[in-house]
């Protein structure tokens, strides 16, 4: 009996720290974008990673998505939401030109990073992974 209580409250605390979906079209709007850019990080970064073979093709689609993902996280991000299911932090709006600067640097480090070969992805990765976690560090829950 006592391990059937001790598992139900476990199980019914799990439940109470799970993660909410959100339901406001602009953060849905918002995490979509952001899904963009972390998938084709994640192209990237396999590649210089060793974890994918290298495709001078696919680094470049992955890069112009980046590129055109990122200059619009300032109007994605502009109006502000109070849905549940954000992970973004309200300083977003309290430090505004903090951010968009911020969404600027991924923005750059996206157009800087040469997409033609193995060594020149490699090289670009830190400036795109840094300018991700330096906002994510700032602003994401």
């Amino acid at each position: 009996m006592t391990k059937t209580i001790i598992a139900g409250l476990i199980m019914a605390a799990g439940v109470a720290y799970a993660e909410v979906d959100a339901t406001d079209p602009v953060v849905i709007a918002r995490q979509d974008l952001m899904k963009t850019i972390g998938m084709n990080v994640k192209t990237l970064g396999d590649m210089a990673g060793g974890k994918a073979d290298f495709d001078a093709a696919g680094a470049e689609a992955a890069k112009a998505a980046i590129i055109a993902a990122s200059a619009e996280i300032g109007a994605k991000f502009e109006p502000q939401s109070t849905d549940p299911g954000t992970k973004a932090k309200a300083e977003i709006w309290t430090s505004w030109e903090d951010f968009v600067k911020k969404a600027g640097a991924l923005n750059a480090a996206a157009t800087s990073l040469d997409a033609t070969s193995l060594d020149s992805v490699k090289a670009g990765m830190g400036g795109v992974g840094g300018a991700c976690k330096d906002c994510h560090t700032t602003y994401r829950m």
